[in-house]
């Protein structure tokens, strides 16, 4: 999966069937809040947004940030795959 890393527009971005999927984040000391996911109403692949996810998390293990998830999907992740807890900063309980 190629994953481009807007800084301009403050997002992640790829594309999967012509269609762009993008989720925005800011940062904040050495934490990067992830706020939002922009997805297409016609996409509808949660495997596809999971692999996402997995590989900024990996880009966020990489850059040692810590991960503070505000859109509840990203939360629902976390939930899922417990094996990303220690990327959340302390003090966070998903």
């Amino acid at each position: 999966m190629d994953i481009k890393d807007n800084e301009f527009s403050r997002q992640f971005e790829t594309t999967s069937d012509g269609h762009l999927v993008s989720i925005e984040y800011s940062f904040q000391e050495r934490k990067i809040f992830l706020t939002r996911i922009n997805i297409p109403e016609q996409f509808e692949n949660p495997e596809f947004i999971n692999d996402f996810l997995k590989e900024i998390m990996a880009i966020a293990e990489e850059r040692k940030l810590k991960v503070v998830p505000t859109h509840p999907k990203i939360a629902a992740f976390f939930r899922k795959n417990p094996v990303y807890k220690n990327l959340l900063p302390p003090g966070i309980r998903i």
